[in-house]
């Protein structure tokens, strides 16, 4: 979230502040997607971590490489949604987990 005080630095320098939805004329729909890509690959990076994986030793478990995990640690579009759940389950996520992950709302843009 951005502070008041560059917010309005970059108004009165003449910037529109805005957030990324309304920045690429995202639907609701592209933006609850868009967030839960980036919830699940920022939760898989600290399990990875938490476990104390390299990304190499996470890609050996997933039979995958260490550039796909760090595609989905970067929430790459490239990256499918299913892979994202199944590297949380392989460490360790449960359901219940995944759901709470994507169920988050994120913070709302400062305006």
């Amino acid at each position: 979230m951005m502070k008041k005080t560059k917010i309005e630095r970059l108004k009165n320098a003449g910037w529109k502040v805005g957030s990324a939805k309304e920045f690429l004329a995202l639907s609701d729909e592209e933006t609850a997607l868009i967030e839960m890509r980036l919830a699940l690959a920022r939760h898989l990076k600290e399990r990875r971590i938490a476990h104390e994986l390299t990304q190499d030793e996470l890609a050996k478990q997933l039979g995958s490489s260490q550039s796909r995990v760090a595609k989905m640690e970067a929430a790459d579009a490239t990256v499918s949604l299913d892979l994202l759940v199944r590297s949380l389950l392989v460490l360790g996520a449960t359901r219940q987990d995944v759901g709470r992950i994507i169920g988050r709302k994120t913070a709302a843009p400062a305006a």
